[in-house]
């Protein structure tokens, strides 16, 4: 600040002006499980402005100061009402041309009207993906930040909200070093408000939280619940009914949580599968001792057991071969935004592969996958951006990353699906790294009790073994591979394999290389779909002779954007894809793996 407080302009001056949107955060603390809910759309069209220089926050043009402390009206630099209008939920970067690579704060900004049904209901905003930091604001006051792109974040916004309201938020896409992920990755930095934005209302005290699954003891006879109110002094009871199964239970609130055991007729249950993937319908409910309103939610969960003993997995007792593939939240029109469609026929390419899998790579996908895995028998692998050499040693960006897994398991681990979270991809085993993951594995399951833990490793080059300190911590040992590619000498791929005794299930969770759709030559050509389709038939019979591999996920099922990629073949996509970006046309790798999974 200049020693002359009279030239000081904190819009100008200000170096640490962020600082201020930093002390209000949402995160996991507060976040709702908002499944079964009645919701309020706000999707549509939004006004939006780019704003280079950060000058919304840098200025609080949310305040919408129209006047100077004289009472005279002032000049502004913004004009909500005249700005173009933008799709909400949407890529910014498909939605015009001039803003594909842009990577800076973005405003949005519309009203909505609000007129309160019930004396007593609290109002909540809720956001399900923005990128990457985003400042929320309401009627002129900071309502609170977010980090993280791909996981969900709300807010109470009951002290706030009028008949007649504003929103602004500013969605910031830089790429950061300290940042999960950070600024160096392998896809497309999209940005903007990509995920649906909606209105909650609450009763006073409502059921914040629920968590319903099979207890994994191999007896298929025990359903644990968790139950968590937004208040720790209401009184009353928590009540569970499961009618398909007869179970109607009740449970006193202690300090607005209860959890409860309840035990299931040997044979009684039907197990959740990809063959058979069967869904009960879940009803909770909050029966209060004094004058609060009841509330009630509805779930539909599948149970099922996902364990490990020595080198395999078995899921409901049984065997089981993870059948899969990667795939990118990644679209030529819609960018990283999904539709159930766009979902649903993912689901439908990985069943025309014969594969049971997915690996949802590098960063939690759309809410709406594991919902719809649920119904079509599809087992997933969740994963935070965790991604190559992030700040290890900064504990900001630990508190990122922990709070990103939080949120994800949060939102997803009542969805039978999901069997495996990832805490992270391709770090070096240093000191820092183990630290950090290892923490995050811990974390992991104390949220979780019922899922398997894994992170995509990287291989000792040197020793040419699977070696890594952090499998200690995993259930799981995911290996990225690109033997034959990256490294063109393929016969260290089986000398790899030979050299190591994992002890745990190992899954080769990439592997692969670059076709351009429709370019021919011999087998040793890069970039043909002739020496990609050789690299599978490769990979394949060195995977036959190994024991200890418990699936596979080649990378990827589509191509995929990525600014890195500049060679005449690639032109700003990884090629890797077993289907051209077009999501239709198969290459002869394609062809492979449907037959290698076909035999499984």
């Amino acid at each position: 600040m200049s020693d002359n407080k009279g030239n000081y302009q904190a819009d100008i001056h200000n170096a640490g002006y962020e600082q201020e949107y930093h002390e209000k955060l949402l995160d996991s603390a507060g976040l709702i499980n908002t499944v079964g809910r009645e919701t309020e759309s706000l999707n549509g069209k939004w006004n939006f402005g780019v704003d280079l220089y950060d000058t919304c926050r840098r200025a609080h043009w949310h305040k919408d100061i129209q006047h100077n402390e004289a009472g005279m009206l002032a000049p502004v630099d913004y004009d909500w009402e005249a700005w173009e209008r933008i799709t909400v939920p949407a890529s910014w970067n498909l939605e015009r041309p001039e803003l594909h690579y842009f990577e800076g704060s973005g405003i949005y900004t519309r009203t909505f009207r609000y007129i309160k049904q019930d004396k007593d209901e609290r109002l909540f905003l809720r956001f399900e993906g923005s990128a990457y930091e985003t400042s929320v604001f309401l009627n002129g006051e900071f309502v609170g930040t977010h980090d993280g792109s791909s996981t969900p974040f709300n807010a109470d916004i009951s002290g706030l909200v009028k008949t007649e309201n504003r929103i602004v938020v500013a969605a910031d896409a830089r790429r950061s070093s300290l940042r999960v992920p950070m600024e160096n990755t392998d896809w497309f930095n999209y940005g903007g408000i990509y995920r649906s934005v909606y209105l909650i209302r609450l009763p006073r005290v409502f059921i914040k939280d629920w968590f319903v699954r099979l207890v994994p003891n191999g007896t298929f006879s025990k359903i644990n619940a968790d139950i968590l109110l937004d208040s720790d002094t209401a009184a009353g009871k928590a009540l569970i009914e499961i009618p398909e199964l007869g179970i109607r239970q009740e449970v006193s609130l202690q300090s607005g949580k209860a959890s409860l055991g309840i035990p299931v007729k040997p044979g009684q249950l039907k197990l959740w599968s990809p063959e058979t993937p069967k869904l009960y319908d879940v009803k909770i409910s909050y029966i209060p001792s004094g004058t609060d309103a009841a509330d009630t939610v509805s779930d539909r969960i599948g149970f099922r057991e996902i364990k490990t003993k020595g080198a395999e997995i078995f899921l409901n007792g049984k065997k089981v071969f993870l059948k899969g593939v990667c795939l990118h939240e990644d679209h030529l029109t819609l960018g990283k935004t999904a539709t159930e469609e766009l979902i649903r026929s993912a689901i439908r390419d990985l069943k025309e592969l014969h594969g049971n899998y997915f690996r949802l790579a590098h960063y939690p996908h759309d809410s709406r996958f594991a919902k719809i895995a649920d119904e079509e028998g599809v087992l997933l692998w969740e994963e935070v951006p965790v991604y190559w050499a992030v700040a290890f040693d900064n504990p900001g960006t630990y508190k990122d990353a922990e709070n990103q897994l939080a949120e994800l398991i949060l939102r997803d681990r009542n969805r039978a699906s999901v069997i495996i979270w990832s805490v992270g991809n391709e770090n070096a085993d240093t000191e820092d790294r183990l630290s950090f993951m290892s923490n995050l594995a811990k974390k992991a399951r104390s949220l979780d009790d019922s899922r398997l833990v894994s992170a995509a490793c990287l291989i000792n080059h040197d020793k040419l073994k699977i070696e890594d300190r952090l499998a200690d911590s995993l259930d799981i040992i995911g290996i990225n591979e690109y033997y034959g590619w990256y490294d063109p000498d393929f016969s260290k791929l089986p000398k790899i394999l030979a050299n190591s005794d994992p002890g745990k299930p190992v899954v080769i969770c990439e592997f692969g290389g670059d076709a351009r759709k429709g370019q021919r030559g011999s087998v040793d050509d890069l970039f043909t779909e002739d020496k990609q389709k050789r690299l599978y038939e490769q990979q394949i019979e060195t995977f036959k002779q190994c024991a200890y591999i418990a699936g596979t996920t080649p990378w990827i099922l589509y191509d995929f954007r990525c600014p890195r990629r500049l060679n005449r073949y690639q032109e700003g996509f990884n090629r890797k894809g077993l289907i051209d970006a077009d999501r239709k046309t198969r290459k002869l790798a394609f062809y492979v793996m449907q037959e290698y999974y076909k035999e499984q």
